[in-house]
């Protein structure tokens, strides 16, 4: 595979985690809205409706987890792949790709933003939440390793532009 074929491959796995995660963000607001929801019943000493919660709560975090895994490895992989590149793969008509590439990183980052503000939003709510056992250390974990792992496409993805701008043919 050559450095456009693969950086291709790149650009399609970085929609993909985006999509998830943009979907993740949207579950985490749902979950955010019924944890709001059962705090306001146990305050009013109104019985539990959402008996469900804990449950799909864990079993989404658990899903996360195993998700976050699986794209750290995908990154690592990319990430050792774009190192081993020569100046030749970078004088391939790479650098509108991969200006491409960097701006899909952008909006990648910006999907994590949005994803860390919805967790912090459900962190808020959580702190005084102590009816059940919530896995929000893996949410927590999760967040962590997102934004680190969004910090290292975008640095991927500045030097993949830089590099393919500077070695044009």
């Amino acid at each position: 595979m050559n450095a456009l074929d693969y950086l291709h491959y790149a650009a399609g796995a970085l929609d993909t985690f985006r999509t998830q995660l943009v979907a993740d963000t949207a579950k985490i607001a749902e979950f955010t809205r019924r944890l709001e929801q059962i705090c306001s019943q146990l305050h009013k000493n109104t019985e539990v409706r959402d008996t469900a919660f804990a449950t799909e709560f864990n079993s989404f975090c658990l899903d996360l987890r195993t998700r976050t895994d699986q794209h750290t490895t995908v990154w690592a992989a990319v990430r050792a792949e774009v190192r081993k590149w020569t100046r030749a793969d970078y004088q391939t008509g790479l650098a509108l790709p991969a200006k491409g590439f960097n701006n899909k990183a952008k909006t990648f980052s910006r999907a994590c933003d949005e994803f860390t503000t919805a967790y912090y939003s459900f962190y808020r709510i959580y702190k005084g939440y102590t009816a059940q056992k919530l896995n929000v250390f893996l949410l927590t974990a999760c967040n962590t390793d997102i934004n680190n792992i969004t910090d290292k496409i975008l640095f991927l993805a500045r030097e993949i532009a830089k590099n393919a701008e500077r070695f044009r043919g």
